[in-house]
């Protein structure tokens, strides 16, 4: 059977106080017990020795004592003291008892004063003299230099056990006191701890069933807090990768399904006899393009993932900035030649070296190019510059296309994003170079930013370590 966590802090609690209870009816009983012992032994022993050095004087040198004139201040010490005195000759005869009023001679057998051994008080009926436990001690009267007597207060040990009883009384008054007020550190533990956890399991629970949208509330500053604002915002995490994981499939589907639409729409024309033998050279060339078209989104995902991968290796060495930006501008050139597009490009230095991955920084401007040439109107200029800040190289890529809306600035490093715009102006793009850019360039330890004016422009710029000398 299983035990909620609250179930056992109770049960640990009343363990505790059990546990607490047994301690104080036991050993507390027992310590209690051994320090009256010794305390009232300590008081009657010291009364003994007073009475015993106050008779030692009535010592003439013959064998008698005379004690009578001292019985009723016997009498009151042993109501004092709630004890019975008896004054008993060293050969065990009993010449006072103060709980009697005749003074009458009792001898006792066997009497002992060795008994007693090395303490100064033993429990017991002292020699059957009393019906119940007495706590007796002794002291000798003596003079010159001999024992005549002994002085013994006996007191019973019933008033021990009341003494004791009225010690544990209050014990266990206030044990009984503190296990209230304990109460309230239960009542602080199930409002700060227990009730939070509860509604922190309640919402695992739902996350673990799918519920993603379910929004744990918990206003508190503490740790539980934090926990419950960690938790909102694991889900609200893990909700816009399962609505990211959707879009994904969406968007690798439609990305996918067009150019094979495509392909097998004109094989299929090409075989049934639609497309005339004269024109399919030209539907071949269209079925090659379609298939690039695939290929290269194919080629975007599988380095795209291995980019997001924490493995992502860099070739890192020391080249020339500039000497890859003119490479890669080169390359569209007959592009830019239909489209009667320029480009303008300022170089801080004639060379500026860089310590990167240079592969990879050439497919980052690759698509920057791209992108800007893709969204540039005819007869326009891409603006192009590096500079230099300290250990770091910025390189910019500008261009005076029709821009990006302001909703969409954060959602272009999306995987397959496009904004409404990009549909319209470019439908063979597969929505995945800016995240490679950014994912590169991120590998990099570096940064990419983006300011773009919709119908005025757009301006990459990002940053690469400048090689040391």
């Amino acid at each position: 059977m299983r035990h909620s966590l609250y179930i056992k802090f109770i049960l640990g609690y009343i363990v505790f106080w059990l546990l607490g209870f047994l301690f104080i009816s036991t050993y507390s009983a027992d310590l209690t017990y051994r320090h009256l012992v010794k305390e009232k032994s300590e008081a009657l022993y010291n009364s003994a020795n007073t009475l015993a050095q106050s008779y030692s004087k009535y010592y003439k040198g013959n064998n008698t004592m005379d004690l009578v004139s001292m019985t009723p201040q016997l009498n009151a010490i042993s109501n004092f003291l709630d004890s019975r005195i008896l004054i008993i000759k060293r050969q065990g005869t009993i010449v006072i008892d103060t709980d009697s009023s005749v003074i009458e001679e009792n001898n006792i057998e066997s009497f002992d004063p060795t008994d007693f051994g090395n303490s100064h008080y033993i429990t017991g009926t002292y020699y059957g003299i009393f019906a119940e436990e007495v706590l007796s001690v002794i002291a000798p009267i003596t003079g010159n230099f001999t024992t005549y007597g002994y002085v013994t207060i006996h007191m019973p040990m019933s008033l021990v056990m009341k003494s004791q009883n009225e010690i544990l009384n209050i014990l266990y008054k206030t044990a009984a006191i503190i296990f209230l007020l304990s109460l309230i550190i239960l009542l602080i533990f199930t409002r700060t701890v227990y009730s939070p956890l509860k509604k922190i399991t309640q919402a695992a629970k739902k996350y673990a069933e799918g519920d993603l949208t379910y929004n744990l509330k918990l206003n508190t500053e503490d740790e539980m807090g934090y926990l419950a604002v960690t938790l909102n915002y694991m889900s609200n995490e893990l909700n816009e990768i399962e609505e990211y994981q959707k879009k994904f499939i969406s968007n690798i589907s439609h990305d996918f399904r067009s150019p094979l639409t495509s392909i097998k729409g004109y094989l299929e024309a090409i075989l049934d006899g639609t497309i005339p033998p004269e024109n399919q050279e030209k539907y071949l060339r269209i079925i090659i393009t379609e298939t690039e078209r695939l290929n290269k989104l194919t080629n975007s995902m599988i380095s795209l993932n291995n980019l997001g991968s924490k493995s992502t290796y860099l070739v890192k060495t020391r080249f020339d900035i500039h000497r890859i930006i003119n490479d890669t501008v080169a390359s569209f050139e007959g592009t830019c030649s239909k489209r009667k597009i320029v480009f303008d490009i300022i170089y801080c230095e004639n060379k500026q070296m860089v310590y990167a991955d240079m592969e990879k920084i050439q497919q980052v401007l690759y698509n920057l190019v791209d992108n800007a040439i893709k969204f540039s109107h005819d007869n326009s200029e891409i603006h192009m510059e590096t500079s230099v800040k300290n250990d770091k190289v910025f390189i910019s890529i500008k261009d005076t296309g029709i821009g990006i809306p302001k909703d969409s600035l954060k959602k272009i490093w999306e995987r397959f994003y496009k904004t409404d715009l990009s549909r319209g102006k470019d439908k063979k793009g597969t929505g995945l170079g800016l995240a490679i850019v950014k994912e590169i360039i991120q590998a990099h330890g570096e940064n990419i930013d983006v300011i773009s004016t919709q119908g005025v422009g757009t301006e990459f710029r990002f940053s690469l370590p400048k090689a040391s000398l």
